[in-house]
């Protein structure tokens, strides 16, 4: 099931963060269906949040999309090389926004590992938020776009995962906003918690894979 509205404009930025944990991220372009079961998310509290672009209510170009209504993508270039992909929430004037940094390769695994240049899928393929959206398509130039309908949705396919396997910690590379990096807004589950799984081909869509 996609999800809908109703999930992304919530208030509580952490606890979509912590709920993202297990949905599953899809891309549809140019024919080529891919997706992810996201692993790895960190919330950032908009104007309140010394980490995040919009702290101190900061609006640019770049991140003008984290102030629309929730349910859009905000996708920004790090380091003039990674491109991040966020998830943007609550209402709109309130930008909060999910960064997705880890996911386990789901669907289309062999277009995954040709944009990745790799030739088996592994902890490495999607681990961090810049290889998510190289796995998945995903680049700049796709910002600000509805998360309702291609080229990129998430789902909700009833994965489980006990609460048990989801690490919060302290959110990563942000040391300079002080006292709000330590704050616990990252959520983990572990690669190998799918990589083991039994049944892990009845959450696939892609029947060719």
């Amino acid at each position: 099931m996609k999800l809908t509205k109703d999930f992304y404009i919530r208030t509580d930025v952490v606890r979509i963060a912590h709920e993202l944990i297990g949905k599953v991220l899809i891309t549809q372009m140019d024919g080529i269906y891919t997706s992810g079961i996201i692993l790895e998310t960190e919330a950032y509290n908009g104007v309140f949040d010394k980490a995040c672009h919009a702290y101190n209510g900061r609006r640019t170009a770049r991140n003008e999309v984290m102030y629309g209504e929730g349910g859009n993508a905000y996708i920004y270039l790090c380091y003039g090389i990674h491109h991040l992909f966020n998830v943007v929430t609550n209402n709109s004037g309130l930008p909060d926004a999910v960064l997705i940094r880890a996911i386990y390769p789901l669907d289309g695994l062999r277009d995954i590992l040709i944009r990745r240049n790799r030739k088996l899928i592994d902890k490495t393929v999607a681990g961090g938020p810049g290889t998510v959206s190289q796995a998945l398509g995903l680049h700049t130039g796709l910002s600000g776009k509805t998360l309702y309908k291609t080229p990129y949705w998430i789902e909700d396919r009833k994965i489980k995962i006990d609460s048990a396997a989801i690490k919060v910690t302290k959110r990563i590379g942000v040391e300079s906003a002080g006292k709000d990096a330590l704050l616990p807004y990252r959520f983990v589950a572990d690669f190998n918690y799918f990589h083991k799984h039994d049944n892990i081909d009845k959450f696939r869509r892609d029947k060719k894979r």
